[in-house]
C-alpha cells in the first residue's frame, strides 16, 4: 500500500476511530476500523512462546485446549549459545507459533543489559555485553519477523531492576547510556528492522520512558530513524500530553476501562479543545497502518503460521543443546562413565518451570525435564534413582492466575526461603538431606540439580541476595561429603553463588531456562553425546558485593538509582580492576581440546581484519567459540581494560584446523566521547586479544591507530 493510499485512509477516519486504533480495547489488542477494512492489532507475550489466551477484559485464563504451545529456551539460554544461527532459529520458531496462533505482534525479546545478578528478569535478558546483546539480537528479530509477524523490543529503556520498577529514575551518565545500556536497541533498529518497540516502566531523567522525548523522539526517531509503532508497556503510561507529543504510538494497560487510558477518552478530549492537534494524532495512526501494511494486513496475502511442529521442536532441542555451559570438569568426571545405578538428587532434576516468571510464562506442550530427559537417554539400562533432597514453596505467585491484574503495585523483596519455621518443617527439611545423602553414598555416579525457580526468576520483584533458596548450600555440602565424584548441574536464569561447593565439585554444569526439550539436552551433554559448547553471557562474581552495581553504583536505590560505575559493568569492571570473579564472562569448557595459532592482522580503509588459526586437538568432535576482544592502553581516555567486539562459532572434528575470519570496524576501537556527543576513535595502543574468553586469551596483537586515522 502506497503512503498516499494510507493517507487517504486516514483522512476517512472519524477522531473516534482513530483513537480506538491507538490504545488497548482488550487486555492483548487495539480496535479496528471494520468499514474500512482495518483490523485490531493482536499482540502476545511472550519471549519464551506465545502466551496462554486470556479473556478479552481480564487476566484470567480462557481455558481452552487449543493454546498450548512449543516452549523456547529463556534469551538468557539463547544468549548461552554464542551462536547466531541458533538465535535466528528460536526468532523463526517463536514468529511461526505466533503467526499460527493468530497474533500480530510478538512482545520480545528482551534485552536490557543484565547490571546486576540480582534482576528478576535478568532470564528474559541476554547479556552483560552489549555487543554480545546485539549480535544475538538481530537474528533473533529477523527470524521472527521472517513469518509476517512484528517483533516488539523490550524494555527501552533502562530496564535493569524489577524494585520500584514502575517509577525509579535510573541516573546513567551518558558515557554508559551510549557505550552499554542502548547499543543493543540501535543494532534492533538498524540491522534488525525492528516493526514495533515496547518502552520501559521506569522513568530516565525525570521523564518515565514510555513518553520520554530524548529517548522516544531524539534518539529513536531522530537519531536512529525509526519508522515503527511504539507501544507501552502495560500500565506504562502515566501523561497524556507527554504520551501525546512525546512519540508513543499505542497504549496498553493492565486494567479493564479501556476508554479511560491517557491516549482513549482523555486524549480525544484534549484535540476537540484544540489543546492537542490531530496531526500528532494522525501520526500515530500512520505508524500503525504502515505496520500493518508490513506486515501484509491490509492487503489479504500474509504467510500463514504454524505451532508445535516436530520442526519446531527440533529447533528447540539443537539450540537447548548448544546452551548448555561445562563449568568445571576436573579430572574429566564428565562425560558419566557407564554404571548400575546412576543417584539424581535435587527438586530441579524433576521441575517444570513454563508456567512461571510472569509475562514469560507459558502454556507448554510438554516439557522435558533432567530427570526425564536421563531416564529417556539411558532406556532402562540404568537405575536412575531419584531423591528430591530440598522442598521449594510452590511458586505461589506464579500460579496466581490473575496476578497481572494487580502488577501496578509494588511487590516486596523476596526473602530467602527459611520454612515455616516449625518443628515438623525444619525435621522434613533434614529428612531429605539424610535420604540425599543416603543415596549418594550408595550410588557410584551422582548428579545433583540446584539453582532457582520462578519463585525468584521473576518478574516484579529482585532477588535478595545471590545465595541458594531453600537449604540448598546444607544439601550439597553434605551429598558431596556422602560422594565426592557428586556432579553438580546449576539451573537459574542469573549469576548465583557458588562459593560452597566450587573448589569442592569436580564437575559443574550450568543451564537456563532451556525450553521444552531441555532437560533431554542437559541429559545428552552429562552422558557424552552432546559435546558441550555454550558460553557464560555473563560473569558468577565470587560474592554480590563484588559486583560494580553493589560495590560502587546503587541498586535498587530508591526513588532514583544511581549507575556511579558508568561502563565498569560486569567484566568490564573485573578485569580492569582485577578482581577475582568465580567464572568469568564467555567462560565455557568441552570435552574436547582447541590450539590458537598463527593470528594475523590487517589495517583497512574500514577496519581492522583478522585471520586466526584454530585446531581440535582432541579426540572428539566439538564447537568452539573463538573470542574477540579489544583493549585500549587509555593513553588519553580511561578504558576498560578489555571488550567484546567479536565472536566465532566454528565446529571442528578431531585433528581439524580451519582459519577463522573476523572484522573489527573501526567503530570497535571507539568510546562516547561526552563533549562532542559523538563516538571517536582516540589515538591510542590498541590490543587485539584473541581467546576462549574474556580470562582465557590465547593470543594478542598491538595496533597503533594515530589521531585522525
Amino acid at each position: 500500500m502506497t503512503m498516499q493510499k494510507i493517507w487517504d485512509l486516514i483522512r476517512e477516519m472519524t477522531l473516534e476511530e482513530k483513537i480506538g486504533m491507538i490504545h488497548g480495547q482488550g487486555i492483548f489488542h487495539t480496535k479496528g476500523v471494520e468499514r474500512l477494512g482495518i483490523p485490531p492489532l493482536w499482540m502476545s507475550d511472550g519471549p519464551m512462546g506465545v502466551r496462554k489466551e486470556l479473556q478479552d477484559d481480564n487476566w484470567a485464563p480462557k481455558g481452552t485446549t487449543d493454546d498450548y504451545v512449543s516452549y523456547l529456551p529463556s534469551n538468557t539460554a539463547i544468549a548461552c549459545t554464542w551462536n547466531r544461527e541458533r538465535a535466528a532459529d528460536m526468532g523463526c520458531v517463536l514468529g511461526q507459533e505466533a503467526r499460527g496462533r493468530g497474533k500480530d505482534v510478538i512482545l520480545a525479546p528482551g534485552i536490557n543489559l543484565i547490571r546486576s545478578p540480582l534482576c528478576g528478569r535478568n532470564f528474559e535478558y541476554m547479556s552483560e555485553d552489549p555487543h554480545l546483546i546485539s549480535e544475538m539480537a538481530v537474528p533473533l528479530i529477523r527470524g521472527i519477523e521472517e513469518q509476517d509477524t512484528a517483533a516488539c523490543v523490550k524494555h527501552f529503556a533502562l530496564n535493569n531492576q524489577e524494585t520500584r520498577r514502575l517509577d525509579v529514575d535510573a541516573a546513567v551518565d551518558e558515557r554508559a547510556l551510549r557505550e552499554l545500556y542502548l547499543p543493543g536497541f540501535e543494532a534492533a533498529v538498524k540491522e534488525g528492522k525492528t516493526k514495533t518497540l515496547m518502552g520501559a516502566y521506569n522513568r530516565f531523567r525525570g521523564e518515565h520512558c514510555c513518553h520520554n522525548h530524548y529517548l522516544l523522539e531524539d534518539i529513536l526517531r531522530g537519531e536512529w530513524g525509526f519508522d515503527g509503532v511504539v507501544i507501552s508497556d502495560w500500565g506504562g503510561v502515566h501523561d497524556t500530553m507527554q504520551a501525546a507529543e512525546n512519540g508513543l504510538d499505542i497504549e496498553m494497560s493492565v486494567t479493564s476501562d479501556f476508554d479511560q487510558y491517557c491516549m482513549a477518552d482523555p486524549l480525544a478530549e484534549k484535540v476537540r479543545s484544540g489543546e492537542v492537534s490531530e496531526a500528532l494524532l494522525d501520526e500515530k495512526v500512520k505508524n500503525i497502518l504502515v505496520l500493518m501494511d508490513r506486515l501484509h494486513m491490509l492487503d489479504g496475502v500474509r504467510k500463514s503460521g504454524s505451532y508445535n511442529t516436530k520442526g519446531h521442536q527440533e529447533a528447540i532441542l539443537k539450540c537447548a543443546e548448544e546452551a548448555v555451559v561445562l563449568l568445571k570438569n576436573e579430572g574429566g568426571i564428565l562425560p558419566l562413565k557407564p554404571v548400575k545405578r546412576l543417584a539424581v538428587i535435587g527438586e530441579n532434576a524433576g521441575k517444570m518451570h513454563s508456567s512461571g516468571g510472569g509475562s514469560a510464562a507459558i502454556k507448554a506442550l510438554y516439557e522435558l525435564t533432567p530427570l526425564m530427559g536421563l531416564k529417556m537417554e539411558l532406556g532402562g539400562t540404568v537405575s536412575v534413582e531419584y531423591a528430591p533432597g530440598y522442598q521449594s514453596d510452590g511458586e505461589k505467585s506464579a500460579e496466581q492466575e490473575n496476578w497481572q491484574a494487580e502488577s501496578l503495585e509494588e511487590r516486596a523483596y523476596k526473602a530467602s526461603y527459611k520454612g515455616d519455621g516449625s518443628d515438623g518443617a525444619e525435621e522434613r527439611r533434614r529428612e531429605l538431606i539424610r535420604e540425599a545423602s543416603a543415596l549418594a553414598e550408595s550410588c557410584e555416579s551422582v548428579v545433583l540439580f540446584c539453582g532457582l525457580n520462578h519463585e525468584f526468576d521473576l518478574e516484579g520483584c529482585d532477588r535478595p541476595d545471590m545465595k541458594l533458596p531453600y537449604g540448598q548450600e546444607e544439601l550439597i555440602s553434605a551429598v558431596l561429603d556422602a560422594n565426592e565424584n557428586t556432579v553438580i548441574v546449576v539451573i537459574a536464569g542469573s549469576p548465583v553463588d557458588m562459593e560452597v561447593f566450587a573448589d569442592r565439585a569436580k564437575a559443574i554444569v550450568y543451564s537456563s531456562y532451556n525450553g521444552m526439550e531441555g532437560g533431554l539436552a542437559v541429559a545428552k551433554v552429562l552422558l557424552g553425546r552432546v559435546n558441550p559448547s555454550g558460553r557464560l553471557p555473563f560473569t558468577i562474581p565470587k560474592r554480590l558485593e563484588d559486583c560494580p552495581a553493589h560495590s560502587i553504583g546503587e541498586f535498587p536505590g530508591d526513588d532514583t538509582v544511581t549507575y556511579r560505575e558508568s561502563i565498569y559493568v560486569g567484566y568490564r569492571y573485573y578485569e580492569t580492576e582485577q578482581k577475582a570473579v568465580r567464572y568469568c564472562f564467555g567462560h565455557g569448557l568441552s570435552y574436547t581440546e582447541f590450539s590458537y595459532g598463527d593470528l594475523k592482522l590487517e589495517r583497512r580503509e574500514d577496519g581492522i581484519y583478522g585471520t586466526v588459526t584454530v585446531k581440535n586437538c582432541g579426540s572428539s568432535s566439538g564447537a568452539e567459540v573463538v573470542e574477540i576482544y579489544v583493549g585500549a592502553a587509555g593513553k588519553n581516555v580511561k578504558r576498560p581494560v578489555r571488550e567484546l567486539k567479536g565472536f566465532v562459532k566454528v565446529f571442528l572434528h578431531p585433528g581439524e584446523e580451519r582459519a577463522v575470519d573476523f572484522r573489527l570496524p573501526w567503530k570497535a576501537f571507539s568510546y562516547y566521547n561526552e563533549e562532542k556527543r559523538a563516538f571517536e576513535v582516540p589515538e591510542d595502543e590498541y590490543s587485539v586479544c584473541v581467546g576462549r574468553s574474556v580470562g582465557d586469551v590465547r593470543l594478542v596483537q598491538t595496533v597503533d591507530i594515530k589521531e585522525n586515522e
